[in-house]
């Protein structure tokens, strides 16, 4: 289309309107310009510090998404409004309204992601000032899927308001997710168990685990897979949908470890010692820092040692803690009894022979 064609259109068009017309629009448009201006900047700037002494979030969420309007919204609520004030075409009249809607719903949808990535980020601080670990990826993640789901309601709602019929759009959409979803099974599938990990914590980075035949702390809860490093020293790598499926043994949220061990001394002997070292071995575990006994038995006849069998508890569940208690009570008990003249059994085997 030629200059001079679009330039006879807009003069037909706006033909019925007066000099005055013009001149009342053009002051619209420079009050409210002028008007938006100061607001944004002044105003703004005096709601920031009202906001800085307040505790609610409320004023904060509003006051972030008022600042988040730039120039160039405010900019065409001028144009917008001074073009309302003359007789233009309704083509114009219809064009005008579009934008107002796609700029409005843009501002919307981004003060709303805005909200929603504050709250996660608060919810991650809140976890840490508790103690407990707040995955990144995790949160990241969550804040993507929040930011999509709003973005498609607010673009599903302006086609919607244009007069464009998605009913249609929904549905190839869900068939296209369906292929989809289908296509990304076994990724969808580690996805939400890193969802169910996040949310139902059955272990957390820093716990000591067991599942099947591999033990090993936690180092890393992906999105697709989570990283062991094993007691040998190799990382394994265990897809999130395994993990959520299988039985695991987590040493970090055990409380108290209970311990069960055993030893013989010879059948030689006597019955009053037998009492002796198993008052012996109940004093020497109740001494130990972090040990509680349950209690110490002569459990019985072996095939060559008489047999003792100690219980107690371990106020803690950090193994090296565990292994150095028992190491002090085995080294107490080997002390103690060789004192009393008593040896330990070991595996043996009497033969007797008759001659000729």
């Amino acid at each position: 289309m030629e200059l001079a064609t679009i330039t006879g259109f807009f003069i037909n068009n706006l033909g019925n309107n007066g000099n005055s017309d013009y001149l009342r629009a053009l002051l619209i448009f420079l009050v409210l310009f002028i008007s938006f201006k100061f607001f944004s900047s002044s105003v703004m700037l005096m709601l920031k510090k009202i906001k800085e002494k307040t505790k609610n979030n409320i004023d904060d969420f509003l006051i972030d998404f008022i600042d988040g309007l730039h120039w160039p919204f405010y900019l065409y609520l001028a144009v917008y409004f001074s073009a309302k004030a003359l007789s233009i075409p309704e083509v114009l009249d219809k064009t005008l309204n579009i934008f107002l809607l796609i700029f409005v719903m843009f501002y919307v949808a981004k003060g709303l992601t805005n909200v929603s990535n504050h709250l996660l980020d608060k919810y991650g601080e809140k976890r840490k000032a508790k103690g407990k670990s707040s995955k990144e990826s995790m949160i990241g993640v969550l804040k993507m899927i929040s930011t999509g789901t709003i973005w498609a309601i607010a673009s599903l709602m302006a086609l919607s308001n244009l007069g464009i019929e998605v009913t249609p759009l929904i549905a190839g959409l869900g068939i296209g997710g369906l292929a989809v979803g289908l296509a990304l099974q076994g990724i969808l599938g580690d996805l939400f168990s890193a969802f169910t990990i996040y949310f139902d914590k059955p272990f957390e980075e820093g716990d000591f685990i067991i599942i099947g035949g591999d033990m090993g702390v936690i180092k890393h809860i992906g999105i697709k897979s989570t990283r062991i490093q094993a007691l040998g020293g190799q990382e394994l790598v265990i897809s999130n949908s395994e993990l959520t499926s299988t039985r695991i043994n987590n040493y970090k949220k055990m409380d108290t470890r209970r311990v069960v061990f055993s030893f013989g001394l010879e059948y030689k002997t006597k019955v009053e010692k037998l009492k002796k070292i198993k008052k012996i071995v109940e004093d020497i575990i109740k001494k130990e820092e972090h040990s509680t006994l349950d209690r110490v038995h002569f459990k019985g006849f072996g095939d060559s040692s008489l047999d003792f069998e100690v219980v107690y508890y371990i106020d803690t569940n950090d193994y090296n803690i565990y292994m150095d208690v028992q190491e002090k009570i085995n080294l107490k008990i080997k002390e103690l009894i060789e004192k009393e003249g008593v040896d330990f059994a070991f595996p043996s085997r009497t033969i007797y022979t008759k001659k000729g």
